[in-house]
């Protein structure tokens, strides 16, 4: 049986949407078998999303110092009903920004640590436009996440 990676998103910028695809692309790659890779923005997920899902990768511009309200909003719908069911699962956090993404760094740790998902991977945050190792590490991102689910 095929585990699942989910990946949450919010990507309303060209800069989100060349690392989403990034991501993706290393999520999805044919060396990587035995694992099905969701895509919900983050508007849309459901804590079902997250139940049925054995690993999480997560998208999100840094707006203001914090992380977007679509990926908040994201974590306070599936919080409590996800809280005991998805301990222990992996996840990684790609994140870009133009300035000051520390808080957003800050308060997804605070939430997955509450969570008990365990970090897989380095955080992928980049500022400013996307240069070709940004991409290359998103795509790695997304490989190692998907990888730890191979059984």
């Amino acid at each position: 049986m095929n585990k699942t990676l989910l990946i949450i998103h919010h990507t309303p910028s060209p800069y989100t949407q060349e690392m989403f695809e990034a991501v993706v692309a290393g999520a999805t790659d044919p060396e990587i078998e035995g694992v099905d890779v969701v895509r919900r923005p983050a508007l849309s997920v459901s804590s079902n999303d997250v139940l049925e899902a054995d690993g999480y990768l997560l998208g999100t511009p840094a707006n203001l110092g914090y992380m977007s309200g679509a990926l908040k909003h994201a974590f306070d719908v599936i919080y409590y009903p996800c809280l005991d069911a998805t301990r222990g699962r992996p996840f990684g956090l790609y994140l870009h920004g133009n300035e000051g993404t520390e808080g957003a760094e800050h308060g997804v740790d605070a939430i997955t640590t509450g969570l008990g998902w365990v970090k897989a991977a380095e955080y992928v945050v980049v500022s400013g436009k996307p240069a070709k190792a940004d991409l290359e590490a998103c795509w790695e991102l997304g490989a190692t996440v998907a990888a730890q689910l191979m059984e």
